[in-house]
């Protein structure tokens, strides 16, 4: 009978973590770089807030998936680590059309299958590997790229935004034109004349005023 083997849960953040510089503690993203499928991405979230992993329609062309397959949610296998120690296990992510500045947000469901320790004052993750500890560090000046990154396309897509409202604004506010398909508005310079001169039962042609009667 095999004997059932566990990892080890009894790792912390301690001095050995600790960055040279720490600048805004909890101010900048934590962003890591697993492997996915087969390709290392380097701008993966991990956002112990979300209740979902998401990966983009353009980081599955970056991973050679198909589009042209129905997707809803996909799973994908993740790896952390190095060949030396690494962990792999399967997430299910859900796929969104829109664009977003990183290539994938691991959320709860990823920590909880990694058994995932984040420590956002150092920027780094850690988690059982099957060798010991795995730790995943990021870096300040990464993580300030991605983050003015994020806030600039956030700026562009609400510039954008208001810049269709304005426009759908000065539609609702422009007069209605005087003439609409099917209808006729008689022009300047017309007359009316009786269709019958010899009966008065009202009947009338509008001509122009130049011409006679006759």
């Amino acid at each position: 009978m095999a004997v059932p083997q566990y990892l080890s849960w009894s790792f912390t953040f301690d001095r050995e973590d600790h960055p040279d510089k720490v600048v805004a503690p909890g101010v900048y993203p934590l962003v890591v770089d697993p492997i996915i499928v087969n390709t290392r991405l380097s701008k993966v979230l991990m956002d112990g807030g979300s209740s979902l992993n998401l990966i983009y329609l353009e980081t599955l062309d970056l991973l050679g998936i198909d589009r042209g397959k129905p997707v809803g949610r996909i799973d994908l296998p993740v790896c952390f680590g190095t060949a030396a120690n690494f962990r792999k296990e399967t997430l299910t992510f859900e796929v969104v059309g829109f664009r977003g500045t990183y290539h994938a947000i691991i959320g709860r469901p990823g920590y909880a299958k990694f058994m995932a320790i984040p420590n956002y004052t150092y920027l780094k993750l850690k988690m059982p590997g099957p060798k010991g500890v795995i730790t995943v560090s990021s870096s300040f000046e990464h993580a300030y790229e991605c983050d003015v990154e994020c806030v600039e396309y956030g700026e562009a897509v609400e510039s954008s935004t208001e810049l269709i409202v304005k426009l759908e604004a000065l539609a609702a506010e422009a007069p209605e034109p005087k003439c609409h398909a099917g209808s006729f508005e008689a022009a300047e310079g017309t007359k009316k004349i009786p269709l019958d001169p010899n009966y008065s039962d009202g009947k009338v042609l509008t001509i122009s005023a130049d011409l006679d009667p006759k």
